[in-house]
């Protein structure tokens, strides 16, 4: 099996989405895929409990992509190995009337994992330059003092949200969470046969939505949005890594491996040892327990 650099799907200089392949050949069998992947998702276990131990930072990990692109697979197939103590998954859909009445980072922040632990988000604080941008209307929703109609959500608007998400970020790299920021680049003709396999198979119906198909004539909208979205938030700090997503076992074991290899880095992540004290009384707890 081809072994991968985690750097070749990192974003370090402005990318054009459409000269970005939606496939990656491992030179592999699926089932030899699945197998790598469940050993790099044993390791990724181990490390979370480590990381719960050490306590000292929080892992975002951030999913983005179109309708159909396999975020929630993904989230399965990954983090399946993890201990459900530290790790949280949010799945962000329309904003509730509460989250109206804040500002639209709001709800992302108070759903920022804890030290210790690993967040996923499905879908993300950039649905706000994304949807929002492909739909300017829905900006008039959010009740904001400086906005009073769709002229006003001009460039200088996502000018400002963009400088805000980045602020974000830093903000919160710079008090110990590690950000990770994936968009599983899916090719318009697989997303087309993953539609009609929804259609086809009734125990998938439950999936489809016909806003699915309005949704889909944005495309290309769509695209340009996520490019620039991409090439302005993706720091060091904070970087965007664009996942080949045709082939789902594939973009599974990418993820993971970019993951594990990242965080394996961070050499300042260990167990706590234990006191003194208690570690020089060890046989004395043992001899305890064994002499009950």
């Amino acid at each position: 099996m081809k072994d991968i650099n985690s750097n070749q799907f990192k974003v370090t200089k402005p990318v054009q989405l459409h000269d970005i392949p939606t496939t990656f050949d491992l030179d592999a069998s699926k089932k030899e895929i699945e197998k790598e992947l469940e050993d790099v998702r044993e390791k990724l276990g181990e490390f979370q409990n480590t990381i719960y131990a050490h306590g000292k930072y929080a892992v975002l990990i951030c999913i983005q992509g179109m309708d159909t692109a396999g975020k929630d697979s993904m989230i399965r197939e990954v983090f399946k190995d993890f201990n459900t103590r530290g790790i949280v998954v949010h799945s962000f859909k329309v904003p509730t009337e509460l989250e109206r009445k804040h500002d639209y980072l709001w709800r992302h922040y108070i759903a920022l994992p804890a030290r210790g632990k690993f967040g996923v988000f499905n879908r993300t604080h950039y649905e706000n330059v994304l949807v929002t941008r492909v739909h300017p209307e829905y900006i008039l929703g959010e009740f904001l003092p400086d906005v009073n109609s769709v002229d006003d959500v001009n460039d200088a608007f996502w000018d400002k949200r963009f400088n805000q998400i980045n602020d974000f970020e830093k903000h919160i790299a710079e008090n110990g969470t590690i950000v990770f920021k994936f968009f599983l680049h899916l090719s318009k003709e697989e997303q087309k046969n993953r539609l009609l396999r929804r259609l086809h198979k009734s125990e998938k119906n439950w999936k489809f939505s016909p806003g699915d198909l309005k949704e889909r004539k944005l495309w290309d909208q769509y695209q340009a949005c996520y490019e620039e979205a991409i090439n302005r938030t993706s720091k060091t700090h904070a970087p965007w890594y664009t996942i080949p997503a045709d082939d789902k076992p594939t973009a599974r074991y990418i993820v993971a491996r970019i993951l594990y290899d990242t965080l394996i880095q961070y050499k300042d992540i260990v167990e706590p040892e234990l006191e003194e004290e208690v570690k020089a009384n060890l046989l004395t707890y043992i001899k305890a327990l064994e002499s009950e």
